[in-house]
């Protein structure tokens, strides 16, 4: 790839990490790569229909891949984001990738769950009749995205590893295919039940600038530009998230069973969801029914009523507790903030400072609410998490910081911030100051010091991948 899009470093990176065994000197590698992302606003809104302003950082996962023609997939990790899984390794035949997606998962284990996110895109590729012949490889990943701060590594990693698997496959793909595959990965073969907000952003995110989208099902509608002057970061809590835990398939069958039953009329007369999407309802026309849902509502009483919620990627437990109310406001009120906050960025760029000045408070007033709806409606805070967002409102706009909110899934994991910025893109003094205060005190309080996670880069579409001989 050209050295303006992804600096040779990286690519050195990769070359000095990975053992030389496991490629043979001279072998053509095809390496491709995509970076994280940072919700900045409409997360978990994004499978009831939201529009989502998602931005890419700066970090990346680079897959290597050298073809096999013996019907054989290696995969090994590398790399200090590996983690515990530093030269973590697995190996399956390629015709077992064509098993049933609940058998594959099975056959991988919790255990080497990570390397779904790679051999999945063989399942995809079969059973969506895209391919019917591939070849074996011979995979090693550089996950450059930190793991479990939800900026969205599982993302990048199969975005990563569809696009090096095309590579040597011969297969062409746009970038909504690339992320609609890519999300059948890790709904089907990881089992997490997630949106497909990460995956297109992963694919097809712009440096510098906000990807809108609108998750109906992937509508892209372009790519927003931050005002001058304003930076967004994200502050890693230190608490691992994960999609495919407890509370998050949680909130989202909980949605769902919302949606159904106010299209089946309980309690009422059947209200019309529009396109079948919560975030289509208004706020006032949802308000008007919004007590005919239960606050909570155990899965077997649903199900014994309704029969189905309608949702593919989540299965409704009869022996837990759903908080439906909530999960079903949550997508409503979140798609006015999405809107409110896209505003507020056209505003700022304006030569007025007093313009510039309230519209920055109003963009941060929708963080702020976003954050405090996960919390409060749909349980998917974490007081690591919290305690950050109170500390920068705390600091406030004197100190250049405007607004702050959990990313993607909740439950920990990273808060996106919105702050000043110099010319360059790097943090005032002022708002550096203020930042290093809310690290500091964060970690005063639970013994972690949030890392930054800053910068931003190109989507993966826009750095074509490029095979040249190992030399390791």
């Amino acid at each position: 790839w050209s050295s303006d899009v992804c600096s040779s470093d990286l690519r050195l990176r990769v070359h000095g990490a990975v053992h030389a065994s496991w490629f043979m000197p001279g072998s053509p590698i095809t390496f491709a790569t995509a970076p994280g992302r940072l919700d900045v606003i409409g997360g978990i809104a994004d499978y009831s229909g939201a529009t989502v302003l998602e931005a890419t950082i700066g970090q990346r996962t680079v897959v290597a891949m050298h073809r096999r023609d013996d019907g054989h997939i290696r995969v090994t990790t590398v790399g200090p984001e590996a983690g515990d899984l530093d030269g973590a390794t697995f190996e399956i035949p390629v015709d077992a990738t064509r098993a049933p997606a609940s058998r594959l998962r099975e056959r991988i284990g919790m255990a080497s769950r990570w390397a779904a996110y790679v051999v999945g895109a063989w399942h995809v590729l079969f059973t969506e009749g895209i391919a019917n012949d591939l070849p074996g490889a011979d995979v090693a990943i550089d996950g450059g995205v930190p793991l479990g701060a939800g900026v969205a590594s599982s993302a990048a990693l199969e975005v990563a590893s569809m696009r090096a698997l095309c590579a040597i496959a011969g297969i062409s793909l746009d970038g909504l295919q690339l992320a609609a595959l890519c999300q059948m990965v890790e709904q089907r073969v990881a089992g997490a039940p997630c949106g497909i907000m990460d995956q297109v952003t992963c694919a097809l995110g712009e440096a510098g600038r906000l990807l809108e989208l609108r998750c109906q099902p992937h509508d892209l509608l372009g790519h927003v530009s931050v005002p001058a002057r304003v930076a967004i970061l994200g502050l890693d809590s230190g608490v691992k998230h994960a999609v495919g835990g407890e509370r998050y398939p949680r909130v989202r069958a909980a949605a769902f069973m919302g949606r159904e039953i106010l299209r089946r009329g309980a309690s009422g007369g059947a209200v019309d969801v529009p396109g079948g999407h919560l975030c289509n309802l208004s706020p006032r026309a949802f308000a008007a029914v919004a007590t005919r849902l239960p606050r909570r509502m155990r899965g077997k009483d649903f199900l014994e009523q309704y029969g189905d919620h309608h949702d593919p990627a989540t299965v409704i437990d009869p022996a837990i507790e759903y908080p439906v109310r909530g999960a079903t406001t949550h997508p409503v009120t979140e798609q006015g903030r999405v809107t409110r906050f896209r505003h507020a960025l056209l505003v700022a760029s304006t030569t007025s400072a007093t313009a510039r000045a309230n519209a920055l408070a109003s963009a941060g007033r929708q963080m702020f609410g976003a954050h405090r709806s996960y919390s409060r409606n749909c349980g998917l805070g974490a007081p690591e998490t919290d305690r950050i967002v109170e500390l920068v409102r705390a600091a406030g706009p004197a100190q250049g910081l405007h607004g702050a909110k959990i990313t993607g899934g909740g439950s920990g994991g990273t808060v996106a911030v919105l702050a000043d910025a110099n010319p360059d893109g790097t943090l005032t003094d002022t708002a550096a100051i203020a930042t290093e205060r809310v690290r500091a005190a964060a970690g005063a309080t639970n013994g972690r010091t949030p890392r930054i996670i800053a910068g931003s880069s190109p989507g993966a579409m826009a750095i074509p991948p490029v095979t040249r001989p190992w030399r390791p």
